[in-house]
């Protein structure tokens, strides 16, 4: 049965919507449903239309975590398959923005993260959990959240089980923007995505990778020689030659 459902924005064809879809569940992330994200994000990856994605959930949750039930003796190879499908949104090329409209616990926490960009509605929450089911984190959730929202607040988080709401969210950078209702959310969201998707397709997905790559780099000079060899790159691409004359004529034209 398909769980993760893909829709298209209806202003935007080229902003993919991707959906859990396994509210009885709370779209926990079963191995069935971690193959079908990965499956999907593979082919939105390669299709030619997408520029940009939305992922959310089917109320009344985000994703309520990994369903560790299906493990069996198998848990390495398992969890490794559970990862494989917030990894398959954290490697994307594609510029990825989350639209958390309800809990995102433990892994499904981890979902939540890999995306560049996350919005959230009123019923945000992001509860990491995994202490609380004694276990430890896993799926690379203390690096990514310590990257995003520092030491302190991950430590609050992930030790001392801080939940954190949609309000608190943006104030610690865990969230970008919080919305009164699902629907704003969602319409900022595609918004978001849109313009991403509209910048010249293989400038956004170089653009990403360097944000990705410079967090590495020990100084700012690094920094600039990353940059360079990039800019002049997309200098002589077609795409800069034809924004540049159209500001070019719009000045003209004031």
């Amino acid at each position: 049965m398909t769980h993760v459902h893909l829709t298209r924005d209806p202003d935007d064809p080229t902003v993919a919507v991707v959906t859990l879809d396994d509210p009885k569940r709370r779209n926990a992330l079963s191995l069935s449903l971690c193959e079908q994200i990965k499956d999907l994000m593979g082919s939105l990856e390669t299709d030619g239309q997408t520029g940009a994605v939305v992922i959310t959930g089917a109320a009344p949750a985000f994703c309520a975590g990994a369903d560790l039930s299906q493990l069996g003796d198998s848990r390495r190879d398992g969890l490794l398959a559970i990862y494989d499908g917030f990894l398959s949104v954290a490697r994307s090329a594609l510029p990825t923005v989350a639209a958390v409209n309800g809990p995102a616990v433990g892994a499904g926490m981890n979902l939540a993260l890999a995306c560049d960009l996350r919005l959230a509605g009123p019923k945000a929450r992001y509860d990491s959990r995994f202490l609380d089911l004694g276990i430890h984190p896993g799926g690379g959730h203390t690096w990514m959240l310590r990257r995003i929202v520092g030491p302190q607040a991950a430590a609050a988080m992930v030790l001392f089980g801080e939940v954190i709401d949609a309000e608190r969210s943006t104030e610690i950078g865990l969230s970008w923007k919080r919305f009164d209702t699902d629907a704003e959310l969602m319409t900022a969201a595609c918004s978001a995505a849109g313009r991403a998707a509209g910048m010249p397709r293989e400038l956004a997905r170089a653009t990403k990778d360097t944000i990705r790559e410079v967090h590495a780099v020990d100084s700012h000079l690094d920094a600039v020689e990353l940059e360079l060899v990039k800019q002049l790159h997309s200098m002589d691409q077609p795409a800069f030659a034809e924004r540049l004359a159209q500001l070019q004529s719009r000045i003209t034209r004031k």
